[in-house]
């Protein structure tokens, strides 16, 4: 199968699975603002950007070497499997251990044990999602996804419209969500058959965890430079503050949607690639058609952008439209970043990873203490954008090593300046018919310098339709 197809049909199968189930997320949104306070929103923000956080610690990230592992063919998948459990049910029975310290320390208090028992569950969740992804069952993979937030959508309604249950409503249809998606895999997959016990390798897991382990620091990173910002806007400013930045950051999701479902496509399609000759080609194709969606969709929202809050939240989060548009211009230079990063990952290099998120996260730190009290919420944001910004450049040059990747300067930079202008339009005080008129022409003029990519897609259609118009 031609590479960049079975890239696009690996992307439409991911799609399945995070579009439905992302949107159904977004549209939550009314559910939470209207039905949580923003200093409630806010606690939740906390304790699931702290799981976040600490996900790839108590799994020794494990999962990324799965993946990997798995794929290269080096050992048969029972073993894989067998050995990445093992470490998963040992990082696991730390985290019990130290739980009675915790609770000593007085964490997080009432919310420490649902915070506890989400970590583990998508621990052993995320293990299982990435095994059934390395070999080759992504639609089963999608059909959880979309499963595992139907679920969640309707016990959030339950627990929080009809019992009134508040935040341990809110936690608790995450857990059953986790619960009833580890066992639909099980099931579905009959993953049991992959365990065996006899396979425990010593040497295998010093593989894996020498592949898996600088990518922890590098989660840690990324996350400081996605989530860290929170903590400092609830020490600068309060939990209210981190209530409107939580919700500013469901908006940006209509982007990072595009990015995520790609991005799960593109890692299998870079590991399978990185042996080919005409690689550097391929990469550099797929990252500037990349480029094109990510700032053509970032223009579109930025026209629908106050429409859209405006129909998603109750009036005490309407502010949150200001902080969006920083929000999404992180995303587009997080998802370059990202897309550079799986160079490391396709050569095994994964202390590049680390490496060149360190220098970005330092910089996400130093800018949150010096922004944040200067310009609120706007500089958690400007702050994420900046250092993305940064980690991009540098691995620009850096994985030049492993893959070199043409850019398209010229388009690169118009698109740049074109989302600054939609951006600084919304700030000046218009007339809303105006105002929509000048986004809708800025977001013209954006179509136009990315009509390669649309040109491409129609061709794709049109290919599609006349296969199908020809079957008939």
């Amino acid at each position: 199968m031609n590479k960049y197809r079975k890239l696009i049909n690996n992307s439409a199968i991911f799609a399945l699975g995070n579009l439905g189930s992302k949107l159904i997320l977004i549209f939550l949104v009314p559910l939470y603002t209207y039905y949580l306070t923003a200093s409630e929103y806010g606690r939740v923000d906390i304790v699931t950007t702290t799981i976040s956080m600490l996900l790839p610690i108590i799994s020794l990230s494990i999962y990324e070497a799965v993946l990997r592992y798995v794929m290269d063919n080096e050992y048969d998948n029972e073993s894989v499997f067998t050995n990445s459990l093992v470490v998963t049910f040992i990082g696991i029975l730390f985290g019990v251990l130290i739980y009675p310290f915790l609770r000593y320390l007085n964490i997080l208090t009432e919310l420490l044990p649902y915070m506890y028992i989400i970590l583990f569950l998508q621990a052993i969740q995320m293990l299982l999602t990435q095994f059934i992804r390395a070999i080759g069952k992504i639609m089963i993979y999608s059909i959880n996804g979309i499963m595992m937030t139907v679920i969640t959508a309707v016990l959030n309604i339950y627990f929080l419209v009809q019992l009134k249950m508040g935040i341990p409503g809110y936690f608790i249809s995450i857990i059953v969500a986790n619960i009833i998606s580890i066992l639909y895999l099980l099931i579905r997959t009959n993953i049991a058959k992959y365990i065996d016990l006899t396979k425990i390798n010593k040497q295998l897991v010093v593989k894996m965890l020498t592949y898996s382990i600088p990518l922890i620091p590098n989660a840690f990173i990324w996350w400081t430079m996605n989530a860290s910002n929170r903590y400092f806007i609830l020490f600068y400013i309060g939990a209210s503050a981190n209530g409107l930045f939580a919700v500013a950051n469901k908006i940006p999701t209509l982007l990072s949607l595009l990015n995520t479902v790609f991005f799960q496509a593109w890692q299998l399609s870079a590991i399978e690639e990185y042996g080919d000759t005409e690689k550097s080609k391929f990469y550099s194709n797929t990252f500037n058609y990349l480029s094109m969606t990510l700032f053509i969709g970032t223009s579109i929202i930025l026209v629908f952008l106050k429409f859209i809050v405006s129909m998603l939240v109750s009036n005490e989060f309407y502010t949150v439209w200001e902080y969006v548009p920083f929000l999404l211009a992180g995303i587009i230079f997080s998802s370059f970043s990202g897309f550079l990063g799986t160079n490391y990952i396709a050569a095994k290099e994964t202390k590049g990873v680390f490496k060149t998120s360190v220098l970005g996260g330092g910089v996400n730190i130093i800018l949150n203490i010096i922004l944040i009290p200067i310009l609120g919420i706007n500089g958690a944001g400007l702050s994420t954008l900046i250092s993305f910004l940064i980690i991009w450049l540098i691995r620009v040059y850096d994985t030049r090593k492993y893959i070199k990747v043409d850019i398209n300067k010229k388009s690169l930079i118009i698109n740049c300046l074109l989302i600054s202008f939609q951006t600084s339009i919304l700030y000046i005080t218009l007339i809303p018919i105006y105002e929509f008129i000048v986004e809708f022409i800025l977001m013209i003029f954006v179509l136009i310098v990315n009509k390669n990519l649309l040109k491409i897609t129609g061709q794709l259609l049109f290919s599609k339709m006349k296969v199908k118009l020809n079957k008939r």
